[in-house]
């Protein structure tokens, strides 16, 4: 694919937030059709007001770092020219268990990132893989709109995903991620 002159954009309303594992995914009956997937994600929280900021001011907006699983309906996501409602389920962002100080993380296009699906490695990448890293995305999305704190931003995921894996795995097929 070619590579996008800007980041694609997905909003999650807040009653996506869910609990991370071992709490359960509860996937809508819509999306219960075997095609519900994961990412592996950074997740940038924000700690204070950010509005047309540059990305070489963007760490000092950043309260810190956390992981998320973005679970999509596949399925809905690959029907849709807009496929947010299909990343924006009712408990389809299990985020957390912990943040992390960007003083612990001076340079977050250095973090290795993945997913574990049944004690299986699916997904292993590194931060310094994304075609926009944290700063210009933080840049990026403050253009325009406030970024107020308690704003989470998810960064994209490294290959791997169930929808272009073969066989393909979904959520779903044993046990949780």
């Amino acid at each position: 694919m070619a590579i996008p002159p800007v980041p694609a954009l997905f909003t999650k309303p807040r009653t996506a937030i869910a609990n991370p594992y071992p709490d359960t995914i509860n996937i809508p009956k819509f999306a219960q059709d075997g095609t519900s997937d994961y990412e592996a994600e950074l997740v940038v929280v924000i700690g204070k007001l950010a509005r047309d900021i540059t990305a070489e001011q963007a760490l000092r907006y950043i309260l810190g770092f956390t992981a998320a699983n973005d679970v999509s309906a596949r399925d809905t996501q690959m029907k849709t020219p807009m496929p947010c409602f299909s990343k924006g389920m009712d408990s389809s962002c299990p985020l957390g268990p912990v943040l992390v100080s960007p003083a612990i993380i001076p340079d977050p296009q250095d973090l290795q990132i993945g997913a574990i699906y049944n004690g299986k490695k699916l997904q292993d990448g590194n931060t310094s893989d994304m075609i926009f890293g944290v700063c210009e995305l933080v840049a990026y999305l403050s253009q325009g709109t406030t970024l107020e704190p308690g704003t989470i931003i998810l960064t994209g995921t490294p290959p791997g995903i169930g929808n272009f894996r073969s066989p393909r795995i979904f959520l779903g097929d044993g046990d949780d991620i």
